[in-house]
């Protein structure tokens, strides 16, 4: 089996079968971030192939030096997801929200633990302190700036930003190990 490292080689040279394969491997999980940002199942769709062409058209700019791949991929989808959010269009479009919209919403709102928990990531999250995941949700799944977090949390921005960064740390140590 090819492994991760040896396809992007092969995609940062120009092979589209080894994008097709990354494209596979990770598309679902990438969709997952999206949606739970947009919350809109066409929007999300769209975006997850706006990010793989940028994945296709910049995939010389990613170094294994610099991160894991799917790190680089994840900050793509959520940029890309995050700046769709604040597009003029996009607030337009969720202006006239019908209550059957809301309620599509809430009941598919499972789909971020489903997506998430495809790549590992719920279990990690859930084992963070309540205050931990909630910083977690507002910044890295639904999209929120840190000011924004810092009000909807009601606490001090600088705080929110210490808070996030002892989160992150905690984070990373039970998925390194």
């Amino acid at each position: 089996m090819e492994q991760p490292n040896d396809l992007i080689i092969e995609m940062q040279n120009g092979n589209e079968k080894a994008f097709s394969r990354l494209y596979t491997m990770y598309s679902e999980a990438i969709y997952g971030i999206i949606y739970s940002i947009v919350l809109d199942e066409e929007t999300a769709e769209e975006l997850l192939q706006d990010v793989f062409i940028k994945v296709w058209n910049n995939a010389s700019s990613y170094s294994v030096n610099k991160g894991r791949f799917f790190t680089w991929l994840l900050n793509i989808a959520r940029n890309t997801a995050i700046d769709e959010t604040r597009s003029k269009a996009f607030k337009n479009s969720r202006k006239n929200l019908s209550t059957t919209n809301f309620v599509d919403i809430l009941s598919s709102s499972d789909s971020l633990n489903r997506k998430t928990n495809t790549i590992g990531i719920k279990k990690f999250v859930d084992a963070l302190k309540p205050a931990c995941i909630k910083i977690i949700d507002l910044l890295y799944f639904k999209g929120f700036t840190q000011a924004e977090a810092s009000k909807t949390l009601e606490i001090p921005l600088g705080t929110l930003k210490t808070r996030n960064r002892t989160c992150i740390n905690e984070l990373r140590v039970m998925v390194l190990g």
